[in-house]
């Protein structure tokens, strides 16, 4: 696989790429790395989404865990932030999910929380993948009671994580009807329970995982059946997750998408407006709308851009102190809540912010001006995926449609992190000028970059 973490831990099609050897590897790797300072008995805490192919994987990663001395718990199928969350609760050295979150259901996954909840930094990732690919090992084949052993969880960690979630909404839902859908993913349980018990009138989609519908034309990603649900029961408002509930995309009681960029508007401005937004910052991506800043700077907010990756948007609230922070996917942060992103929490205050503002979400997303976005990928060479920056015809062809845009556009190229692509994002005003632009920009960098 090459390099085996991404922005998102470990991923490839499973038993393919992402095989039950690499889990066993991982599960040794990480055990002995993230435990090699502690001086009792590392505990590792395993939650997985509804994927065919997550037992398989628990299995050979547990088995990789308890090789090296680790105990493991399996709290079973839990939104990937539950894990964070209840990663404390357990006293475990640290947390991982398997899971491919947004991904069809042939894929997999595999990524760790440290003991705090957080993903793991960069570094620690990669002395794990350094002891994998190098092949060290660090199995000193213990026996007898050195072996790990896999424990019970002590008490019911949905309960927990859903008593967690009812804590942190301060309303009722009662005589509102909200239509959710759970993409036969991971909080096909927990997003019932916790709106059930606020006292909505709570319609479920996608809701009956078989281990190969996960995200299939459901979710955060096909938000199409949740729209028309929405419509058919003249819902307050409509909630999608995907896979692993890490990510929210809502739709509003007219049946419109409301994306990541304007469920963090909606929420900065009732974090605002109580006085509880730090230094009035918010944090996106490069890929944030250019309404999004717009609107928040109108506000008066400062806004912040880092890489595309929640992983990012994580660090920079880390360094710079914000609060809340996202991406247009709807990865969205509560730092002041959670450690991760987390789709059933981000729903709560999402719909907190509706009720309190006294207007319907349709409202509240109608004072958001989205500008229209094309993105056109370019296809290059590997190796020449980031020469462009050095090609002064090329350069020249950007500064021009960047004048061209001024403040009311924005041009945004980069490489891709996973394929031979280089992407052209354009926002403007108009569809039509901003398309032919981006597809000249990118027939561009193809002839030039492709061979």
């Amino acid at each position: 696989m090459g390099r085996l973490f991404g922005t998102d831990g470990v991923r490839g099609v499973a038993n393919s790429e992402l095989t039950p050897e690499l889990a066993f590897s991982l599960g040794k790797a990480g055990a002995y790395v993230l435990s090699k300072e502690s001086e009792k008995k590392p505990t590792f805490l395993i939650g997985m989404d509804t994927r065919i192919s997550g037992d398989m994987l628990e299995n050979a990663l547990s088995a990789g865990i308890l090789a090296v001395g680790g105990d493991v718990i399996k709290v079973g199928v839990l939104p990937t932030p539950a894990i964070a969350h209840l990663v404390k609760h357990y006293d475990a050295d640290a947390g991982i999910v398997i899971s491919a979150s947004h991904n069809p259901y042939e894929y997999n996954g595999i990524k760790f929380f440290n003991s705090e909840g957080f993903k793991l930094d960069d570094s620690i990732e990669e002395e794990i993948e350094d002891i994998i690919l190098r092949q060290i090992d660090v199995n000193s084949h213990i026996t007898h009671d050195q072996i790990g052993k896999c424990r019970e969880a002590d008490d019911n960690a949905l309960d927990i994580y859903v008593k967690f979630l009812e804590s942190t909404a301060d309303f009722t839902l009662k005589g509102r009807k909200i239509v959710l859908d759970c993409a036969n993913g991971a909080a096909y349980q927990a997003a019932r329970m916790v709106y059930d018990r606020l006292g909505a009138n709570t319609v479920t989609i996608g809701v009956n995982p078989n281990g190969t519908n996960i995200n299939d034309g459901c979710g955060s990603t096909h938000p199409e059946l949740l729209q028309e649900a929405v419509i058919r029961e003249g819902a307050f408002i409509g909630l999608a997750y995907d896979g692993d509930a890490d990510r929210l995309i809502a739709v509003d009681e007219k049946g419109r998408i409301i994306d990541g960029d304007k469920l963090i508007c909606i929420c900065a401005k009732m974090l605002k407006e109580e006085g509880r937004l730090a230094k009035n910052l918010v944090t996106g991506t490069v890929m944030s709308n250019i309404g999004f800043h717009k609107y928040l700077k109108d506000m008066g907010c400062e806004t912040r851009a880092t890489d595309v990756g929640d992983r990012y948007v994580l660090e920079d609230m880390l360094k710079t102190g914000g609060i809340i922070g996202g991406e247009q996917s709807g990865h969205i942060i509560f730092l002041d809540k959670t450690t991760t992103g987390d789709g059933i929490l981000s729903s709560i205050q999402l719909v907190r912010a509706v009720l309190k503002s006294g207007k319907n979400a349709s409202e509240l997303s109608d004072e958001i001006k989205i500008y229209p976005q094309v993105l056109v990928n370019a296809k290059v060479t590997n190796e020449n995926k980031k020469r462009y920056t050095e090609d002064e015809e090329v350069v020249k062809a950007f500064d021009e449609v960047s004048a061209k845009l001024g403040d009311t556009g924005r041009l945004l190229v980069r490489p891709s992190g996973t394929e031979p692509l280089v992407r052209v994002m354009i926002e403007g005003e108009d569809t039509e000028s901003i398309t032919e632009m981006a597809e000249e920009l990118a027939d561009m960098l193809s002839k030039k970059f492709g061979c």
